[in-house]
């Protein structure tokens, strides 16, 4: 994968996400950890002080080992297969971990409990080589680990926000929702592929989707699908997601732009692409049975994939509907009518507008 001349920075919408996925990473392995020490009886034989102590100590702890399981880790095995990535995270962190049941048994005895550094480390080093406790302690973490790596694995499928309401049943029945509808195609796509042959234009085509997508999620865009060189995205219909949405391409233009040089020494391309806007209503829900997954459908998304044709028509890179400028509020941008277009599959001509961005 091409990697960015100027690296995304930490407080976009993507690195954002993240960082809450570490949060509840932390605070999900700490509630663990607190069920199992009162199982253990922990707040009998200790004080309570000395619980909250060690719930601190895991929660920030955990928040170190969420970090290695997002950033650090997830970009080291990023090319490698799941098994690969999941024996070798897990081997990684299962060193991270007993260092990690080191410092709590060492504050705990030394801090709690009152015994001198030498004999904490005898006390760690004395249970550590029990056999049961070992196993006990190594089985844990991997099913911690395995829990977590599903969790990131599960939620990297859908956007950001998405999985949470699958998880809650939102969907189950179909919902209508008013919705800014956007396709996003590359231009030229046949030509390009002609070029390239199949194996290297599907590295530019996963290039191409990585930094235009960091652009629509960091403007909120909730991707929807990737079908070859197309991105279906949309956002919940608001004037302020309108103007998110064109926030969004003017910044997937700049992504493209500002790694120009790696797309023209690797592949010797530098990509453009056309892009459909629409709003209105559309049927979002859950379909399918071996594989379940959430559909949208409805003539919104219909139109909005004519539209994005059109481009090609109509010698245009960006164009948008009639509605989408009227309920946008669209001033700060320029747009200049089409007129009346007759789409394809349309029974009745749809005004469109070119975007000048």
């Amino acid at each position: 994968m091409v990697k960015p001349d100027t690296p995304y920075s930490i407080f976009s919408g993507v690195s954002k996400f993240r960082f809450r996925r570490v949060l509840y990473i932390a605070i999900f392995w700490t509630m663990i950890d607190l069920v199992v020490a009162l199982l253990n009886r922990y707040h009998v034989i200790n004080s309570p002080y000395s619980l909250i102590t060690r719930c601190c100590l895991i929660f920030l702890m955990s928040l170190i080992m969420g970090y290695l399981f997002v950033f650090t880790l997830r970009g080291i095995f990023r090319d490698s297969s799941l098994w690969v990535n999941f024996i070798a995270k897990t081997s990684i962190l299962l060193m991270a971990a007993f260092a990690m049941t080191f410092l709590v048994h060492f504050v705990d005895n030394k801090f709690i409990i009152g015994l001198s550094a030498r004999e904490s480390i005898n006390t760690f080093v004395s249970e550590t080589l029990q056999l049961n406790w070992l196993l006990k302690r190594t089985l844990y973490w991997i099913v911690l680990f395995v829990v977590t790596q599903l969790y990131i694995e599960i939620n990297d499928k859908y956007s950001p926000g998405v999985f949470l309401d699958i998880l809650a049943g939102k969907y189950l029945k179909p919902k209508i929702e008013n919705r800014i509808v956007m396709f996003i195609d590359l231009k030229d796509s046949t030509p390009i592929a002609e070029k390239l042959g199949h194996e290297q234009y599907f590295l530019f085509i996963r290039d191409f989707i990585f930094h235009v997508s960091m652009a629509l999620i960091e403007h909120g865009g909730i991707i929807y699908q990737y079908v070859g060189d197309e991105i279906v995205v949309s956002w919940l219909y608001k004037k302020a997601h309108a103007k998110n949405s064109l926030w969004a391409v003017i910044e997937a233009r700049k992504n493209i732009q500002k790694n120009s040089e790696q797309f023209r020494r690797r592949y010797g391309i530098i990509p453009e692409f056309r892009v459909g806007i629409h709003v209105g209503d559309v049927t979002v829900g859950e379909i399918g049975v071996i594989k379940r997954d959430l559909a949208m459908s409805g003539d919104t998304m219909n139109t909005t994939a004519r539209i994005r044709s059109a481009c090609n028509e109509l010698n245009q890179k960006f164009i948008v509907s009639k509605e989408f400028v009227e309920c946008g509020d669209l001033k700060q941008w320029q747009t200049e009518s089409l007129g009346i277009v007759e789409l394809k599959g349309k029974n009745a001509g749809l005004e469109l507008f070119s975007l000048k961005i």
